[in-house]
């Protein structure tokens, strides 16, 4: 099969800025342009393939009429697992959780929301929140959005260039402003609002919060959030690292120097999203130019491509389960 070109959906969040159109070069005509859904097959905002004899067939469309193209371990879900987004966060996003699949599937009718945020650039200090800095009851949590101190409470990090988060569902967190984020998630759009600074929405009210439902799946002891990035391997043309795991979704950082080679077999499918330079993806059948913010779709079963070039880009693909 052919290899495919993905044109995103857009999202205009109040806390977006320009970046995805101004660096990534995005078509978008919205003023902010707060995310890109890269690889999507969610019905609030769907990517599709760009150019080539199937210029704007929807990407789930494309899966029913090529479901080889999938992979055996994507088949094995109910829904498309994955979810890949480039985020500029002009302002900072809200204080927010996410619940697990359990608790969502029973409340909400979806599946849960497991991310990890990839650090693509950010302003000096720029810094987000991750889980809470000591043991907090439900109550104090409570009384803290209540009386507007909850920030005091959260734990606070300042972020980098390539720093990696892997950000479990029932964590509390928010992404803050001046940072441009590759996030790769659990295909859900399920969010509870904790604390939003009251700003208003654009029909001039508060933006609603959800805090029994926070209160319901949050965690609120200290979070895990060491870094358990893999070693750096050396290979032909380049180097892989691998950045996390789960259920869900397996995400390496590509460098290619030269010409890297990788391999999509029958169990999955590779998605590309290039977020520094640009080159060439050489497949069987036919050969992708590509630059920074752009994203490929590799299908299963094509076998082995060719990355070609000076460029960095985030490879994902859905793993086997056990």
């Amino acid at each position: 099969m052919k290899l495919e070109k993905l044109a995103p959906a857009f999202q205009d969040y109040l806390w977006g800025g320009t970046k995805l159109r101004d660096v990534y070069g995005k078509r978008c005509d919205f003023d902010k342009v707060a995310e890109s859904w890269e690889l999507s097959t969610h019905p609030a905002g769907e990517s599709a393939l760009a150019g080539g004899e199937r210029d704007g067939l929807p990407l789930g469309q494309y899966f029913q009429q090529f479901p080889q193209a999938l992979g055996k371990n994507a088949a094995a879900f109910e829904n498309f697992p994955v979810l890949i987004k480039l985020i500029d966060a002009k302002e900072p996003l809200s204080i927010q959780v996410h619940p697990s699949d359990e608790y969502a599937l029973r409340v909400e009718g979806e599946y849960g929301k497991t991310e990890m945020w990839v650090i693509v650039d950010c302003d000096p200090g720029a810094f987000l929140y991750f889980g809470v800095n000591r043991p907090v009851s439900k109550e104090e949590f409570r009384q803290r959005i209540e009386n507007n101190t909850v920030l005091e409470v959260l734990n606070k990090v300042e972020v980098h260039p390539g720093d990696v988060f892997f950000i479990q569902s029932g964590t509390i967190h928010a992404i803050g402003a001046g940072i441009l984020i590759c996030e790769i998630q659990q295909n859900s759009n399920c969010t509870y609002r904790v604390y939003d600074y009251d700003r208003r929405g654009a029909d001039g009210k508060p933006r609603p919060l959800h805090i029994d439902k926070a209160l319901d799946v949050c965690t609120l002891e200290p979070s895990d959030t060491a870094s358990h990035l893999g070693p750096v391997l050396s290979c032909a043309g380049g180097t892989a690292q691998k950045l996390g795991e789960c259920a869900y979704f397996s995400t390496q950082k590509l460098r290619v120097e030269e010409a890297l080679t990788l391999e999509a077999g029958e169990e999955s499918f590779l998605s590309l999203v290039c977020v520094e330079g640009g080159g060439l993806l050489c497949g069987p059948e036919n050969t992708l130019e590509f630059t920074a913010g752009e994203s490929l779709l590799v299908p299963a079963g094509t076998g082995k491509v060719s990355l070609r070039g000076d460029c960095t880009v985030i490879q994902t693909t859905v793993p086997g389960q056990a």
